[in-house]
């Protein structure tokens, strides 16, 4: 079973189907189920006195905080916590400021970070072949991508996941000569297989866009990303579930 299956197995039992109202008190807390993410979590909570505890069963995507009572652990894919958090269903959840930005309209409306982890850092970027010796910048970019449509008849292809964050940065850049192709993996590779002409991807140290002949447009920077605490502004609260997340902040915050 999925994350995501618990989630909603759980909701059928703790929430009041009628209007999702908590039915009892418990602060719900999203944490990334898999991989590095996962484990840094862990310690980042344990490094300021917070114990989080997996279920024994890993089967389970649930757990507890080690003397904290009434706040239940969830764990989840990154990419599924915003949608929990912008539902309410999540009242906090870690996940990456990339995942959060592209997937939640409006994010700033929906969620509000408690802390930046220190980990998880990435840039959000825009690269190119690196072959193409006279494109450097954005404006550049938009020229190749006319010339690349009348020659081709067809737009130039951009590959990424992160659809949403690539249109606003290039209509804010004036740039609209180009098509996206989904990729969710991989994308490094998307130009040197022949899927696309640039790509729009995550980077840590540059060294696989090296490795694929690619480079970084000089102002093609479109987001810095890192793990960080979100709370939900659209969960409810109740006097008590407001007193035990303070409590989870201020020891978060010592």
């Amino acid at each position: 079973a999925s994350g995501y299956s618990y989630l909603y197995a759980t909701e059928s039992i703790i929430h009041e189907r009628k209007n999702f109202r908590i039915s009892f008190c418990r602060i719900r807390l999203g944490i990334p189920s898999k991989g590095r993410l996962m484990g840094q979590t862990f310690d980042w909570f344990s490094e300021r006195g917070i114990n989080l505890v997996q279920s024994e069963s890993d089967r389970e995507y649930a757990g507890h905080i080690e003397g904290i009572t009434n706040v239940q652990l969830i764990f989840l894919s990154a990419s599924e916590i915003p949608r929990e958090l912008s539902s309410g269903r999540l009242h906090f959840g870690v996940t990456g400021t990339d995942v959060i930005q592209e997937k939640l309209v409006g994010f700033n409306r929906l969620v509000d970070p408690v802390s930046e982890l220190g980990f998880g850092f990435a840039d959000l970027i825009i690269a190119v072949p690196s072959f193409w010796v006279d494109v450097e910048t954005l404006d550049d970019l938009d020229a190749v991508a006319a010339q690349f449509r009348y020659k081709h008849g067809y737009r130039l292809r951009i590959a990424t996941k992160y659809h949403r964050l690539l249109r606003e940065f290039l209509m804010k850049a004036g740039v609209a000569d180009y098509q996206i192709v989904d990729s969710q993996g991989a994308t490094e590779g998307a130009v040197k297989n022949g899927l696309a002409e640039a790509i729009a991807d995550i980077t840590s140290t540059g060294n696989t866009l090296k490795a694929n002949h690619l480079k970084i447009l000089s102002d093609g920077l479109i987001l810095k990303s890192q793990a960080t605490l979100f709370k939900s502004l659209s969960a409810e609260f109740s006097q008590e579930e407001s007193q035990i997340a303070n409590l989870l902040i201020e020891k978060l915050s010592t």
